[in-house]
């Protein structure tokens, strides 16, 4: 299938975010990260506390999120931050990302929404949550709103394994992320998953046994982040505890594994990442700690991923079932 079109339209060995987006809006979209100031049931006590036991919010927190300011203060100084970088975008995704952006009153939620579409340039939303922070109330509204504009949920998925969900303090199961995500499909919302790789008990079996069961499920997109050990969090600890029960991943071994994980993933779904960053002073120093290629940029990730593909003549869903 060297140089041809591949069935996402396009000749790039996986489905792109970068292609799908420019396909949706006929131009360059940026996303725009804003902290409205939600929390999560496993932190405020009623699921649990602590929240996960990997999350460090600060780790992924643009400077220019401070939940102290309102929406329209942030999307202005976003828009000015990335405009320096991303001088082409043209119009931006309003990106509700620290914690669960449910996980409030539809009445608080359809302020917060509201008050980020009616600023300039703003195209969309894409609102990051937990499987057991949407209902129907919810689900309902964005039904509604996604038919006037770009709407897009992003569930934090994290694992397809109740063990291991257990272990990290999600404090819900598998089956009802399985049914939460199949109900935002069947309203027309625009679905996104998050999955790591490396949470601890898990194998290179069981992370790769997720590509079929993740398949099965009907997402638009993806995001895969390798586990990455941050300083203060619940799973720092339990590292220095237990190392054994870590799979952390080596660059190179990371490359070899996604391509291969790739392989056996729906190619209807669009990949909009390969891998996570966190900046060096969050995360662990030192030889006997864990490996820190997640330093290097993710466009360098990303080049060294297709340059492994092209070099297997391998792309996305080679392996899934009836295609090729």
């Amino acid at each position: 299938m060297t140089g041809e079109i591949f069935s996402w339209g396009h000749r790039r060995r996986f489905n792109s975010y970068t292609e799908y987006i420019r396909k949706t809006f006929g131009g360059r979209i940026q996303k725009v990260v804003v902290n409205a100031g939600f929390t999560c049931p496993n932190r405020d006590g009623t699921k649990g506390t602590g929240g996960c036991t990997y999350c460090d919010n600060d780790a992924f927190n643009p400077s220019y999120c401070d939940p102290k300011e309102p929406l329209h203060l942030q999307i202005a100084k976003g828009i000015e931050f990335h405009g320096v970088r991303y001088r082409r975008a043209e119009k931006f995704l309003v990106y509700f990302q620290p914690y669960s952006n449910t996980y409030a009153p539809l009445r608080y939620l359809k302020e917060k929404y509201s008050e980020a579409l009616a600023c300039p340039g703003v195209a969309g939303i894409v609102i990051g949550t937990r499987p057991d922070c949407v209902d129907d109330d919810i689900l309902n509204y964005l039904q509604k709103l996604s038919q006037k504009v770009y709407v897009q949920i992003e569930y934090g998925i994290e694992s397809c394994y109740n063990k291991t969900l257990q272990r990290i303090n999600r404090q819900h199961d598998f089956e009802l992320s399985e049914a939460i995500v199949r109900k935002t499909h069947d309203r027309g919302i625009r679905t996104g998953a998050h999955l790591i790789f490396g949470l601890p008990g898990e194998n290179l079996r069981d992370m790769m046994a997720m590509a079929g069961i993740i398949s099965r499920l009907p997402f638009d997109s993806i995001k895969f982040h390798q586990l990455q050990i941050v300083r203060g969090t619940a799973m720092e600890k339990e590292y220095f505890s237990n190392p054994g029960d870590f799979h952390l991943f080596n660059l190179e071994e990371y490359i070899r594994f996604i391509v291969s994980f790739i392989e056996q993933l729906n190619p209807d779904m669009v990949i909009e990442r390969f891998s996570g960053e966190v900046p060096p002073r969050y995360l662990l120093q030192g030889p006997s700690h864990p490996p820190r290629w997640g330093l290097i940029r993710y466009d360098a990730v990303l080049r060294l991923i297709e340059k492994e593909l092209e070099r297997q003549g391998s792309w996305q869903g080679r392996l899934f079932p009836g295609f090729s």
